[in-house]
């Protein structure tokens, strides 16, 4: 599945501190299906959304 960034979040937030996590939830209240993943060479935390592609192929 192809997947568009369209946030970044450092992984070293202070503890109990989920902004990626709100980010997403929120973005999730707007109608778009979030999700945060992981990206462990830049030790950051993405906010993801599916990408649709022109032709509609998946």
């Amino acid at each position: 599945m192809r997947r568009t960034v369209i946030e970044r979040f450092p992984a070293g937030g202070p503890r109990g501190s989920r902004p990626a996590e709100e980010f997403a939830a929120a973005r999730r209240g707007e109608g778009l299906a979030a999700e945060v993943v992981m990206d462990l060479d830049q030790d950051a935390f993405l906010v993801v959304v599916p990408r649709q592609s022109a032709d509609g192929d998946h």
